[in-house]
C-alpha cells in the first residue's frame, strides 16, 4: 500500500484560527487597565506635555500618596527620593478634589532635597 504524498495544504482551517485568536485578544485588551491611579487632573489653560522621561508622584482623592504606582508614607517617599539626581524631572500628578495641604507636604518635600524640575500635571481646558 502506498501512502500518499500530500501536494498541497488547505490553509483555510488555520486562517479561521488565526482570526478567532486575533479577536479574543482584540477583545479582552480593551479590559486591561492602564495600569495608572485613578486621578481626577485639574483643568488649565495651557497645558504643553514635554516628552522627556520622569518620576511621577500622584495624590489620589483620598490623600494617598503613591511612589511608582504603591502607596507610600511620607517618610518612604523622602528614602525613596534621595537618592535620584536633582536636575531628574518630577511630575506631581494630584486629584482636583485633594487637600491642598497634603499637595503642598509633597511639594515642600521635593524643594527641601533640592528638585528643580518639578511639574503639576493637569488636563487641558477650562474648569
Amino acid at each position: 500500500m502506498r501512502e500518499k504524498t500530500f501536494e498541497s495544504l488547505n490553509m483555510v482551517p488555520f486562517i479561521d484560527i488565526m482570526l478567532v485568536l486575533l479577536t479574543i485578544v482584540l477583545t479582552t485588551s480593551s479590559f486591561i487597565a492602564s495600569g495608572r491611579i485613578p486621578v481626577n487632573l485639574p483643568k488649565a489653560s495651557a497645558s504643553q506635555p514635554d516628552g522627556k522621561p520622569n518620576e511621577t508622584i500622584e495624590i489620589d482623592a483620598a490623600g494617598t500618596v503613591f511612589w511608582k504606582g504603591a502607596a507610600t508614607s511620607p517618610e518612604a517617599l523622602r528614602a525613596a527620593l534621595e537618592p535620584l539626581a536633582r536636575d531628574t524631572p518630577v511630575v506631581l500628578r494630584a486629584d482636583r478634589s485633594v487637600q491642598l495641604q497634603r499637595f503642598i507636604d509633597v511639594a515642600d518635600l521635593l524643594k527641601q532635597l533640592g528638585f528643580a524640575k518639578v511639574a503639576v500635571q493637569t488636563e487641558a481646558g477650562k474648569s
